[in-house]
């Protein structure tokens, strides 16, 4: 059934062009689980037989992947917590691993934003706590669009390079996959150590301040 799936997926890419990625991108950037790999690899090799261009394949997958994260945001903002993890269920969201990214957004904020949408599987569920949270939303559009643009400038590349070789395209998304979460993981642990050692000059100010008194 999944193969079925992706055959379709990529068949919509070919027989829709641009508005095939806007759409599929919307769908897996929102609830729906398939993975963006079987819409922006494709979508790179047309690009490589010339039926497409790269900025504007890039650009629809962006717009894509905004849509599909703002249909979420505003399902958390509106719907709320019980509701999401009530029915959650249905569409594959795990109570535990959405209390997992809950806590991680709420620990590192709007970077959250960014680095989740990086990282597989947490990618259709960052908007979730984005949306619970009140986040800004024009601080949510860039920082979702910022994460989404690397990661479909990469798959559409890897389509480029790789074309239709299986073994090749598994190759290069593994290792990109990897690079990324190494990646995202020094990102979040310098912006802690920062964010650590502002709370403690801070700390020691008020100290000093309090001690002057």
């Amino acid at each position: 059934m999944l193969d079925e799936m992706v055959r379709w997926i990529v068949s919509i890419v070919g027989q829709w062009g641009y508005l095939g990625i806007v759409i599929m991108m919307a769908l897996e950037s929102s609830f729906v689980p398939f993975p963006s790999e079987v819409v922006m690899i494709p979508a790179g090799y047309l690009v490589f037989e010339g039926k497409m261009n790269m900025a504007i394949a890039i650009g629809m997958g962006v717009l894509g992947s905004w849509l599909g994260a703002l249909v979420n945001y505003y399902m958390a903002v509106f719907l709320g917590r019980p509701f999401l993890l009530r029915w959650g269920k249905y569409f594959f969201i795990n109570e535990r691993e959405f209390m997992k990214v809950e806590a991680f957004f709420r620990r590192h904020g709007e970077i959250g934003t960014f680095t989740g949408r990086l990282i597989p599987v947490v990618r259709q569920y960052i908007s979730f706590p984005a949306g619970l949270g009140r986040m800004n939303p024009v601080h949510f559009l860039f920082y979702t669009g910022l994460g989404a643009g690397i990661w479909v400038t990469i798959l559409a590349w890897i389509g480029y390079i790789a074309g239709q070789n299986q073994g090749l395209i598994r190759k290069y998304s593994q290792q990109a996959t990897m690079l990324l979460l190494i990646g995202c993981a020094l990102l979040i642990l310098i912006y802690v150590l920062i964010h650590r050692r502002k709370a403690t000059q801070t700390a020691q100010v008020e100290k000093d301040q309090k001690g002057l008194v």
